[in-house]
């Protein structure tokens, strides 16, 4: 793949013109956009067709975790309207894991959040912390079949060795040098995350909110081209 096939934006926004205006602005640059919770409950399935019509493959970033059942016609109708990637929380069990294989879309396991750290996981009764936490529920995908995983930057080599090759990285969390975290908290930059392992690099506000936005991206696939 090119760099720029690797660049997933998050077109974390409400407003449906916005969002479009952003497609329009990223034509030939990225190679996906995010669809997530906040632009998917303001707009619907009209929104993802839309953005698929205006030339750009989705990742539909729902992050299901439901009854098997539940989560399997949820699935199910995402095939039918075309993404090419969609997300489900890997800690909904390998019974929903299985429910959730798909071989027309690339149904991608969240492990542990960027915006959590060890001490929010041992809040939550999950001990060994958050790179212990992110293999075993990356282990868990892969037995289920399950093609792919998104992952903090600070996991993506420990997931490499214990998963191999075949399973694909998504990595959000990432930041160009000197931006600002925001509410991600286990970062890095493009080209750290690709020597790192990741397959796909998805970034948000360096690029969405940018006074030009086309700028941002190239220059992020400038920096992911340089890293090889």
């Amino acid at each position: 793949m090119q760099a720029r096939d690797r660049l997933i934006i998050a077109a974390d926004l409400s407003s449906p013109e916005e969002i479009l205006r952003l497609a329009g602005d990223l034509e030939g640059i990225a190679g996906a956009l995010k669809i997530g919770l906040q632009a998917f409950v303001a707009n619907g399935p009209a929104l993802v067709k839309d953005v698929m019509a205006a030339g750009h493959r989705v990742f539909l970033d729902l992050k299901l975790h439901d009854i098997p059942n539940t989560v399997r016609h949820a699935v199910v109708e995402a095939e039918k309207l075309g993404v090419a990637m969609l997300t489900v929380h890997a800690a909904g069990g390998r019974a929903m894991l299985d429910a959730a294989r798909s071989d027309r879309t690339l149904v991608l396991a969240v492990t542990v959040l960027t915006s959590l750290e060890d001490e929010d996981l041992a809040a939550l009764g999950m001990n060994g912390g958050t790179a212990a936490s992110a293999v075993r529920l990356a282990r868990l995908a892969r037995e289920s079949s399950i093609r792919g995983v998104v992952a903090s930057p600070l996991e993506i080599a420990l997931i490499r060795e214990s998963c191999g090759p075949e399973m694909t990285i998504v990595t959000p969390g990432i930041r160009p040098a000197g931006s600002a975290r925001g509410d991600q908290r286990r970062t890095m930059t493009p080209g750290e995350a690709l020597r790192a392992g990741a397959d796909y690099i998805v970034v948000g506000r360096p690029v969405t909110a940018a006074a030009d936005r086309r700028g941002a991206a190239l220059r992020l696939v400038d920096e992911m081209e340089r890293a090889g």
